[in-house]
This record gives C-alpha cells, structure tokens and sequence, in this order.
C-alpha cells in the first residue's frame, strides 16, 4: 500500500464566527424587515404621530398626536449597521496558519 499524501491541513470555520455571522444577516434583515412593515418612514423615528381631525361644529380642521411608534431611517441605520459591525467582526484577529513541523 502506498503511504498517505501530505495534504495541506483543511481550513475550518470556528463555530463562535458562524453563529456571529448569522446574527448579524439575521439582525440587519429583521431590522429592515420591521422598518418596511412600519410604513418605509424616510424620517426620523417618530413616537407621536400627528391625525388631522375636523371640528363637527366649526367644521375646521385642527391637529392632534397619537401615541404609535413608527421607525424612521436612524432606526434602519443603527439596526444595520450593529448587523455589519457583528458580522465584521468574525474578520478580525484571524489565526495565522503554524508552520507545521518537519
């Protein structure tokens, strides 16, 4: 029988960077999933949102607030940008290869 080839050794992932690359696709896409399921607000986030009424009386239009949350673009920019930090971080302090020992 012949003796076994010298392969370079198999380059795995550690499990700790595949759980963080996950969270972070995951958080940036369930932040952008709940942005866009909130109406796309192209604003800043929003807590009190303005209703326009009309007077039954005076038949005049006036403004009043209800209390609805409504994420804006600071809210999709933060989520995704913790999402890409998280994932970015499974690049940094990567293990040099050991030169193996003849």
């Amino acid at each position: 029988m012949s003796e076994p080839a010298d392969l370079p050794p198999v380059r795995t992932i550690a499990a700790w960077r595949v759980l963080l690359r996950g969270a972070g696709v995951l958080l940036a896409l369930f932040t952008f999933c709940f942005w866009a399921a909130k109406g796309y607000h192209r604003g800043w986030t929003q807590n009190q949102v303005p209703v326009k009424q009309v007077d039954p009386v005076t038949e005049l239009e006036f403004v009043t607030y209800k209390k609805r949350f409504v994420p804006g673009l600071d809210y999709l920019g933060g989520g995704i940008f913790v999402g890409v930090l998280l994932f970015g971080a499974t690049f940094v302090h990567r293990r040099s290869p050991r030169p193996s020992s003849v």
